[in-house]
């Protein structure tokens, strides 16, 4: 099978490409997309020779041609977001992993879905902003759309062969990030540093922060009443500290199936692969020994910034866009110390207080990139 990875230096591809390496020869790496990570993108390339490279800059390109020298067979360079949405629809392709962070991932996406493949989603912003527009693609191109987020990915295999009117409700866990236990008066003066110190799981800077204020817990919940065509009232988050129940689903007869795995994200990027099959071989192994397993409600004093996220989800239309735009610069800003870790939360309630919805309740994909844009130079100016 041959993979096209979006976001191939990221954390989320760098897993990939460790599946794909240990599923060797049967998956092949055909086309890999980076940003401006080249030292990393020209080991990538020099290991698994893909065909079509992409990067995020025409500047970028250029240092890729010269660094891969003449003496080689060089890849196909393409840069820019151009170059991402030509390698989501490459005809050689099968699968399309995207593991891009933010709006970017949204158009890779579409256009992966229209030209028939299966994709492989860890991109959440894609489901986030434009669910409506994943969704009319889906079924358009004929593809396939298997999640990679773990919760999402748990659910999806509880759910497998269940009709909707067996489904009372879903649960999403949440570890509760590197906030989870630290006084509420100590928020404000939290460092990056502090709060990229995720207690489970070792993911992006945007993520780790966003799983510390609960915003990702949020657009899982906006992603999963797309992927799963739940109303919210059957979406619930819940925390659990180990993070080795990953989701839960509620039959109609009050029966409660749960997930379980190591926190270990190649387990789901391993099964959305090679799904429908279950490959042998893997590594990760959970051991029940000892295992004590701690739930608890989600503080909506410790974490303001979930509720705005959901509420955000539920007006629907363009609100999504324009929260998770907001939440990309915030994230950033409280990373260059601009702003303090609570600020966030702060500027994510004022987003949802003043942003005017663009193109009604199902926006085209212009007024949803606007409100993406609204979003983001409001949030410049908290």
């Amino acid at each position: 099978m041959r993979v096209a990875l979006l976001g191939s230096t990221g954390s989320i591809g760098r897993q990939t490409l460790e599946v794909i390496r240990a599923l060797r020869p049967r998956f092949q790496a055909l086309a890999l997309a980076a940003g401006e990570n080249i030292e990393s993108l020209l080991q990538q390339v020099r290991e698994f020779n893909p065909a079509v490279v992409s990067v995020g800059t025409e500047e970028a390109a250029e240092r890729l041609r010269r660094e891969l020298g003449l003496g080689r067979a060089q890849p196909e360079i393409l840069w820019g977001e151009a170059g991402l949405r030509e390698i989501a629809s490459l005809p050689e392709v099968q699968i399309v992993v995207n593991g891009l962070v933010g709006a970017i991932g949204l158009e890779p996406t579409l256009a992966a879905l229209e030209a028939g493949k299966r994709v492989c989603l860890a991109n959440k912003e894609s489901l986030v902003i434009g669910g409506h527009l994943v969704k009319r693609a889906l079924a358009r191109g004929g593809g396939e759309l298997i999640p990679v987020d773990s919760e999402h990915s748990t659910i999806f295999q509880l759910l497998e062969g269940r009709r909707p009117e067996e489904v009372k409700r879903i649960i999403l866990t949440a570890s509760g990030g590197a906030v989870r236990d630290r006084p509420l008066e100590e928020l404000p003066s939290l460092t990056p540093e502090e709060v990229l110190c995720h207690p489970t799981w070792r993911m992006g800077r945007r993520i780790t922060i966003d799983s510390a204020t609960l915003a990702n817990k949020g657009f899982e919940v906006i992603e999963a009443h797309w992927l799963f065509g739940l109303e919210y009232d059957q979406i619930e988050a819940i925390l659990h500290p180990q993070s080795v129940v990953h989701g839960l689903v509620e039959l109609a007869d009050g029966t409660l199936l749960a997930g379980l795995s190591p926190p270990d994200m190649r387990l789901p990027i391993r099964y959305a692969l090679t799904y429908p099959e279950r490959l042998g071989g893997s590594q990760v192994e959970l051991d029940l020994r000892g295992l004590s397993l701690e739930f608890a409600e989600i503080d909506p004093q410790r974490y303001p910034a979930f509720e705005a996220v959901v509420e955000a989800g539920r007006l629907g239309g363009t609100m999504p866009a324009a929260i998770n735009g907001a939440d990309e610069v915030l994230v950033e800003r409280f990373l260059r110390r601009e702003i303090p870790f609570t600020r966030i939360a702060e500027g994510l309630r004022l987003v949802l207080r003043e942003h005017r919805e663009f193109g009604g309740e199902e926006p085209g994909l212009e007024e949803v990139l606007a409100a993406d844009r609204w979003g983001r130079e409001r949030a410049k100016k908290i």
